[in-house]
């Protein structure tokens, strides 16, 4: 098993064992394939796999759960058909925690607090809307959400999703008027210079789907800006 940071071919490894994979994704990685047709963070995993082990033909990489593109931080990869179905059956039970880090421009009204909303997906423009109420369609979303900084008009957030719904966190925090610096799809101002959002991944913790040790994944996040002005240990 391996815990250490690792880099090959770009790829920042953060934890290895024979049945999971971790990377800290950058921005701007695709991690499955999309109409673009462009090369995936998978694709890099499975080149990683097959010259680290020296594998001989095609590699078996489980795609376990996916971040946004211009969004960074703990990706996971099951490197066995039996990590994949066990880790798969973790998320749909939500016993998988996550926590996120994101950096608005206005503060929450309150410091701390539970969202709930019901999100529609439109599917051809790839944006969903977030409502106060339920409506034919939509389905629930909640997370929570702590402040931990403020600093030259920037709000740093540590968020927890306690559900798994497209654009959700991005949608949410738009909706309480504290887009997500970067954001221009859901209304922040402008944008990064590498096309970025200011939102992180920043860890994953579970029961090893095969080992059965709790254990949790994390990634830091990237040292430029706006990431930068805060202490983020």
């Amino acid at each position: 098993m391996r815990r250490d940071k690792t880099d090959l071919q770009g790829l920042s490894v953060i934890y290895e064992d024979n049945h999971l994979i971790a990377i800290n994704k950058p921005a701007g990685a695709l991690v499955h394939g999309d109409e673009t047709g462009d090369k995936t963070l998978a694709d890099s995993v499975k080149q990683y796999i097959k010259i680290r082990y020296n594998k001989p033909g095609d590699v078996f990489l489980g795609v376990i759960h996916r971040l946004d593109r211009p969004v960074s931080g703990v990706v996971i990869f099951a490197r066995t058909s039996k990590a994949l179905i066990r880790m798969n059956k973790m998320l749909q039970e939500k016993t998988i925690q996550k926590t996120y880090l994101a950096i608005v421009s206005s503060r929450p009204e309150e410091l701390s607090g539970t969202l709930t909303h019901f999100i529609s997906k439109d599917e051809t423009k790839n944006i969903v809307k977030a409502y106060a109420s339920k409506r034919s369609g939509a389905k629930e979303a909640i997370l929570t959400y702590t402040q931990k900084g403020e600093l030259d008009g920037k709000i740093l957030l540590e968020v927890h999703p306690l559900t798994g719904r497209p654009h959700q966190i991005r949608a949410q925090l738009s909706k309480i008027n504290c887009p997500i610096i970067g954001d221009l799809k859901y209304g922040a101002t402008y944008p990064l210079p590498d096309q970025s959002i200011a939102l992180h991944c920043h860890q994953m913790s579970f029961v090893h789907p095969v080992k059965e040790e709790t254990i949790t994944i994390k990634a830091h996040p990237p040292r430029i800006f706006p990431w930068n002005i805060f202490s983020i240990g």
